[in-house]
């Protein structure tokens, strides 16, 4: 199954909003005033320009933010002023983002006046260099990963991520409810958004309007972490089960088994999907419950259906073998009571 909704993926991001986002957590500050902010990071990792401050520029990896670490530093510092400027200079007209001087270190006035001058926004961390390397990709692998929304409300159902889905006032909040007070935390309620992080993984979350709130029919909109606790919510999920609540009439040729594995792609990444029948009486929170606790045994290597197919089998087998002996001592018998009479 495949959703209706498109995908996006951005091209790039800005200086200006990676530093909103993310100043705090990689203790950037910014030195001097705030100009180019307006300018892209368009790849999802780090440089280190060693070489290119060696004017080796032919592979120059521009379009990322650019990291001096202490030897970047020390070789810019062994160097005379001027030609100092010509090598920074150099950097700054291949267009590149910012610059961030990790390990707090004193950064030369005549590179401040460079990137200045070439309206270039400089940073400084005190996170040493490595360190900033990893956090800094990490979050740029965030921002850089393709999107999506999906109608649907996501649980953490005991660590398995669930979107529940399914055609408007099938039941879906009703759901969630129950599952909240069973003791499960929301993620999302009616609209979810997912990010595909390496391709690998998607990562559930609430737009931020709607963020620990539910709209009820009857009741109207409520605020989930109000009325159950911080426990009762969750900021980011992995998604791991989707279940697609349908009307028992349009469920009559469904699998009974559960031996048919289905999945939903979202993203292109396929996730295991199960279809939930609904009818008045059903416990729905308790069924979706049970399916994601079945789809975390199946995750670690079990899965029930699959035993009591296996077992079936075995007995059917034995019972077939059963009937075979006991039919080669009925005809063993008869030969021998013709034996007896010849």
């Amino acid at each position: 199954m495949s959703p209706e909704a498109s995908a996006s993926g951005p091209g790039g991001i800005t200086v200006g909003d990676f530093f909103r986002t993310h100043g705090q957590e990689l203790q950037m500050q910014l030195v001097g005033k705030p100009t180019g902010f307006e300018r892209k990071i368009r790849e999802a990792t780090i440089n280190r320009p060693g070489l290119a401050l060696a004017s080796f520029l032919r592979y120059f990896a521009w379009k990322r933010i650019q990291v001096f670490g202490s030897a970047e530093v020390a070789y810019l510092k062994t160097l005379p002023e001027s030609e100092m400027r010509a090598r920074y200079r150099a950097l700054c007209r291949q267009h590149i983002p910012c610059s961030v001087f990790s390990r707090s270190a004193v950064i030369p006035p005549a590179i401040l006046e460079e990137s200045r001058e070439a309206r270039v926004a400089v940073f400084r961390t005190p996170m040493v260099t490595k360190h900033f390397v990893n956090a800094a990709t990490i979050a740029l692998e965030n921002d850089f990963a393709p999107t999506h929304t999906e109608h649907g409300s996501m649980v953490d159902i005991l660590g398995v991520g669930t979107l529940i889905r399914g055609a408007s006032g099938i039941g879906k909040s009703e759901a969630v409810l129950g599952l909240i007070e069973r003791g499960h935390s929301l993620v999302a309620d009616d609209v979810t958004r997912f990010r595909a992080i390496e391709h690998r993984d998607l990562m559930g979350s609430s737009p931020p309007l709607t963020k620990h709130h539910m709209e009820i029919r009857g009741v109207g909109v409520i605020n989930v972490q109000a009325i159950f606790g911080v426990g009762a919510i969750r900021d980011l999920k992995q998604l791991d089960l989707v279940v697609t609540l349908k009307d028992w009439e349009e469920c009559l040729d469904i699998e009974r088994v559960g031996l048919d594995h289905d999945h939903y792609t979202i993203l292109d990444i396929a996730v295991p999907h199960i279809t939930i029948p609904v009818r008045p009486g059903r416990d729905m929170a308790r069924l979706v419950e049970v399916a994601a606790l079945d789809q975390k045994l199946k995750s670690h290597g079990y899965d029930g259906a699959a035993e009591f197919n296996r077992r079936l089998l075995e007995s059917m087998a034995e019972q077939k073998r059963k009937r075979i002996a006991q039919q080669g001592r009925r005809e063993a018998g008869d030969r021998g009571r013709k034996a007896k009479k010849g």
